[in-house]
């Protein structure tokens, strides 16, 4: 875990996440807490993560999120190098689909 995001601060935001129990909720929380552009952004870092999973090309990936190459690197070197945070979450929804 990255130790410059571990504050007082961001541990509240996580247990406010932790609080949500469903969909609406989440829609209701992150409205009122993002931009509809921050939103719209997390949701195609995520969407891009999904694709590169699945062994899409960049080309492919741009093709269809309208993300950036950097974009895409950016999160592929967090897939790769990163926390395994996204893995955890992709076997999460694997297990309840």
């Amino acid at each position: 875990m990255n130790q410059k995001i571990k504050t007082e601060a961001v541990d509240r935001l996580f247990d406010a996440v932790l609080c949500l129990n469903t969909r609406e909720e989440c829609y209701n929380f992150f409205e009122d807490l993002c931009t509809v552009n921050e939103l719209l952004s997390l949701s195609q870092r995520f969407e891009v993560a999904s694709m590169l999973k699945d062994k899409r090309t960049y080309l492919e990936i741009a093709d269809k999120t309208g993300a950036s190459t950097a974009t895409i690197s950016r999160v592929n070197r967090s897939l790769n190098y990163g926390n395994d945070g996204y893995e955890m979450i992709f076997e999460r929804l694997n297990s309840n689909s």
